[in-house]
């Protein structure tokens, strides 16, 4: 049997995400959000081809190297760290593609998936959004329970869904969640 590129660069993301010193229970945090995320993308469009599951499993490629904290605080430096962050995830999932030999059309849609390229226009990169957004619900909401206030948290979470496509909200209601988080997502898609 050949080569398979794209077993090669799922387990090149898989190695450069494991990692990861934060955690998702007993795993590297973006090692388990790159998992939970291509599964989403796979419930969400089970026909989703290379280049968006790909996108979806290196949608947290290395973020803990640039943490939040290394830009300012407020609102313009969280959204600087974020354009920031995809612009970097796909400079370096290109390079990891090309690495295992993807071809260059998939490595190409790839990195637009994960810089968001045509987010409101483009299906697939709303499906990409879909699932990334249902996976910051399942790896980070509990955490962000305990140290926000509730009204606040649900505002945030009702942006999170303001970003989502219908099937992505309805899946929302889906996700397994602690009640204290799951109440949380209950009062943000009444809201919304």
């Amino acid at each position: 049997m050949g080569h398979d590129p794209v077993a090669a660069a799922t387990a090149a993301i898989d190695e450069a995400n494991r990692h990861d010193p934060n955690r998702d229970g007993d795993e590297p945090l973006a090692l388990a959000e790159g998992r939970k995320a291509e599964r989403w993308v796979v419930e969400l469009a089970a026909d989703a081809d290379d280049a968006l599951r790909l996108a979806a499993r290196a949608h947290h490629l290395r973020r803990w190297e640039v943490p939040r904290t290394s830009y300012p605080e407020g609102r313009a430096g969280y959204l600087r760290w974020r354009r920031d962050q995809k612009t970097r995830h796909a400079r370096e999932l290109g390079a990891l593609l090309a690495e295992a030999g993807v071809d260059e059309a998939t490595t190409i849609r790839a990195t637009e998936i994960v810089a968001k390229r045509g987010l409101g226009t483009d299906p697939e990169v709303q499906v990409f959004e879909d699932a990334v957004s249902l996976t910051f619900l399942e790896t980070q909401l509990a955490s962000m329970v305990d140290r926000l206030d509730a009204d606040h948290l649900v505002g945030v979470v009702a942006k999170t869904l303001a970003k989502m496509s219908d099937d992505g909200r309805r899946a929302a209601g889906t996700v397994d969640l602690d009640p204290a988080s799951a109440e949380i997502v209950a009062r943000a898609l009444a809201s919304s």
